[in-house]
């Protein structure tokens, strides 16, 4: 069955094309059924007015208010030199606080009728700043006039809807608008089952529009929001589970360790014995690696609590097996560190072939796109015979030209970075489905991991290797007390005498053209210069604070071998300290590095401020980590890097983090320019529904894996699933 067509139908047959053509462009709604769950930010109430006096600066605002005076002023200025220039002012107020308005030239005749003193409107516009004190320039305003027949139907009931507006379409006409679509909202076909609907109280989904647009009473937008948030989860939910039950449905070949084989001689060469949460994550990992499906894992884990080692002995028992395995990382810097500490993790087991390599042993080749084309076809060539059993390398590992003997395993670091197709690209390159296990060193929340990664199940390595040492994390407020900065360079001097080293990370490098014309954001304004970078700070540091020390440098732009080198001579201590970018947040493991100091730290997410001060600590030596900041001690960014600063847990910090961030980025929408699946559902609030779902959903899919007797929910998968949308879950 088919979409209800009303709810298909073009938004320019309904509204007419331009108003369609700023809703597509700014918005991303085409149809009908795209503006009904276009859902209101917030709701104003005739009797309150907003609160004027915590405007978010930058920001497209929509505010409800009274004037309370307006003045014509006229000036002279360079297009009306006799003093014929005007510029009408205007003061509204919500009773706690009040706003400037202001109106330039001809555009000041027609509010200086509308708005007399006592008159009440919405006012639509950008918060700007104007000598120290708020204003909208020329906003746009809607009149509230209680007797006017038509506003009364309009804004029917008390609550006012705030739509999520754009400049050159007000709140206000996209409720207009809706209006005008919403009787089709009683077609919508629902897609949850009503056993469940009714199981769970829900309201059918034409209310819940019709709520959501046009509430009476707070109690409506309630059920509305109930609703509609169990809409979200449970449909996302059920996509995951087609997608685990499809994957459990294709045959893969069972890869069980020989008992005396590769993986025996490794462990027996373990200088230490791995932790609790080591040995149960891997017996997951093999148990799965055991049975006739795909093993579809993601492995979370601290920084430093030794995923790479539960990983290496999952390629092991593959290898064993007679199958090869495959690790894929993000940067060439990463591959190559990856490929260094594993060939000497192994020793003579990674020499296979070769003089004095183990009985046991395999080749463990690296495949890169900056590699030289000699190494790159021996590479190539190693695979395709099978003399190598384990390969890691960069995205160059998915191009066509790569065959694999038999590919048994895939192991993808640092999942954030690469898509769901290119998972399944690289899943192509098997014989049958290889396993995959999916490694991130980014704490996610159970409830996030549930909706981003749900067809994935879950392994948590929460405990460090003993031997690890604590991490001290303190923020230097450089613009408050300069001394503090000062005594950080000391610091680093300190540990650099106790035969240590240290890390000074930058958000920039310093070689970027500043094109004059791009225009700065609102941030770089407020402070007033742009974020620091590598190659200045270098220099800065070399000739000062640190003189008389080995300084170097890294970043993306440098050439690979150059890069490589600089991370050689770094881990081999030849380096005191290295000024880098964030290129060294991801793996880089130099275990007599103990100093890190972060510059401009309040430009770094929580997450990402987390990985890297996981680069230092990693041996026997205590790790200390300095996030200097000029941001004011008030600031929302100050109290962030607090956050950081107390606290090591990743999981905790990254629930703050997601608290802060809006609710877009969860689904990695962001980053890949589509719109975020979520509208209603807020990833942290809502775990109890989230968890619910994922139940209710599994159920379904179990029973009727094809949703046949469900028009509605295919209706509503297909919806979230189309091609426009890119792959709802692609975090590439």
């Amino acid at each position: 069955m088919d979409l209800v067509p009303a709810l298909e139908e073009p938004l320019k047959k309904v509204l007419g094309p331009p108003t369609a053509k700023v809703m597509a462009e700014h918005l991303g709604l085409h149809t009908v059924g795209d503006l009904l769950h276009h859902y209101p930010r917030r709701y104003e109430e005739r009797g309150q007015l907003t609160h004027l006096a915590d405007l978010p600066m930058d920001e497209h605002v929509t505010v409800v208010a009274q004037v309370a005076d307006a003045r014509l002023h006229t000036f002279a200025s360079a297009k009306a030199p006799r003093g014929t220039g005007q510029r009408l002012e205007v003061t509204i107020t919500d009773g706690n606080g009040r706003l400037q308005l202001v109106f330039f030239g001809a555009g000041v005749h027609k509010p200086h009728k509308d708005l007399l003193p006592g008159t009440r409107a919405m006012f639509s516009g950008k918060v700007s700043v104007f000598n120290r004190r708020l204003q909208l320039a020329h906003p746009a305003y809607e009149l509230l006039r209680g007797d006017a027949e038509e506003t009364v139907e309009t804004w029917a009931g008390a609550l006012i809807p705030i739509y999520p507006a754009t400049a050159k379409l007000e709140s206000w006409k996209i409720g207009k608008a809706i209006q005008t679509v919403l009787p089709s909202a009683q077609e919508a076909v629902d897609p949850l089952p009503d056993s469940l609907r009714d199981g769970r109280g829900l309201v059918p989904l034409p209310e819940a529009l019709l709520k959501i647009h046009r509430p009476h009473t707070k109690a409506d937008i309630e059920d509305a929001r109930s609703r509609l948030k169990w809409d979200e989860a449970f449909v996302l939910q059920v996509a995951l589970a087609r997608r685990r039950h499809a994957d459990a449905q294709l045959p893969a070949v069972a890869r069980k360790p020989k008992p005396d084989g590769l993986l025996t001689a490794f462990d027996a060469r373990l200088p230490f014995t791995l932790t609790e949460g080591q040995q149960k994550v891997s017996k997951e990992i093999f148990d799965d690696l055991a049975t006739e499906h795909p093993m579809h894992r993601l492995l979370q884990g601290e920084v430093g609590s030794g995923k790479t080692m539960v990983a290496l002995r999952a390629m092991l028992a593959v290898v064993d097996a007679g199958g090869q395995a495959a690790m894929l990382a993000p940067t060439e810097v990463l591959a190559q560190q990856h490929h260094r500490s594993i060939v000497e993790m192994m020793g003579e087991l990674a020499e296979g072939g070769m003089l004095g390599g183990s009985e046991h042993a395999t080749k463990v080749v690296l495949l890169t796109g900056s590699m030289g084309m000699a190494a790159r076809r021996q590479a190539l060539l190693d695979l395709v015979t099978a003399d190598a059993g384990i390969v890691i390398g960069t995205h160059a590992l998915i191009e066509d030209k790569v065959q694999f003997h038999d590919l048994g395993l895939v192991v993808v670091d640092e999942q954030h970075r690469f898509g769901v197709e290119q998972r399944d690209a690289l899943r192509g390159k098997g014989k049958q489905p290889p396993h995959l296990l999916v490694m991130t060193a980014t704490p996610i929340p159970r409830t996030v991991a549930m909706t981003v990664f749900g067809d994935l199940e879950t392994s948590v390595l929460d405990q460090l290797p003993a031997g690890r040492s604590p991490i001290a994390s303190h923020v230097v407020p450089a613009a408050d007390k300069p001394h503090f900065l000062a005594r950080a360079w000391e610091r680093v001097r300190e540990e650099v005498e106790k035969g240590h080293q240290g890390y000074v990370v930058c958000p920039r490098i310093g070689d970027e053209e500043v094109d004059p014309k791009k225009k700065k954001s609102a941030e770089d304004e407020a402070e007033k210069r742009p974020p620091l970078a590598v190659l200045e700070v270098a220099d800065q540091l070399a000739k000062g604070p640190l003189q008389g020390l080995r300084v170097e440098v890294l970043h993306g732009r440098m050439h690979p071998d150059d890069k490589d080198a600089v991370m050689r001579r770094f881990a081999a201590g030849e380096t005191h300290v290295l000024v880098a970018t964030t290129v060294i947040e991801v793996g880089v493991n130099v275990p007599n590095a103990t100093a890190m100091v972060i510059m401009d730290a309040d430009r770094f997410g929580v997450s990402q401020l987390h990985q890297l001060r996981g680069r230092v600590g990693r041996g026997s030596a205590a790790g200390l980590c300095l996030l200097v900041t000029e941001m004011p001690e008030a600031s929302p960014a100050r109290q962030r890097l607090n956050a950081v600063a107390a606290t090591l847990d990743g999981f905790e910090l990254s629930r703050i983090d997601l608290e802060q961030r809006r609710e877009g980025d969860v689904l990695g929408q962001a980053q890949s320019g589509a719109r975020t699946s979520l509208r209603m559902l807020a990833v942290i609030e809502d775990e109890e529904i989230i968890a619910e779902a994922r139940e209710e959903a599994a159920a379904v899919v179990a029973a009727d894996p094809e949703l046949t007797n469900l028009p509605g929910l295919r209706t509503a998968l297909d919806a979230l699933l189309d091609e426009e949308r890119e792959q709802y879950l692609e975090k590439g």
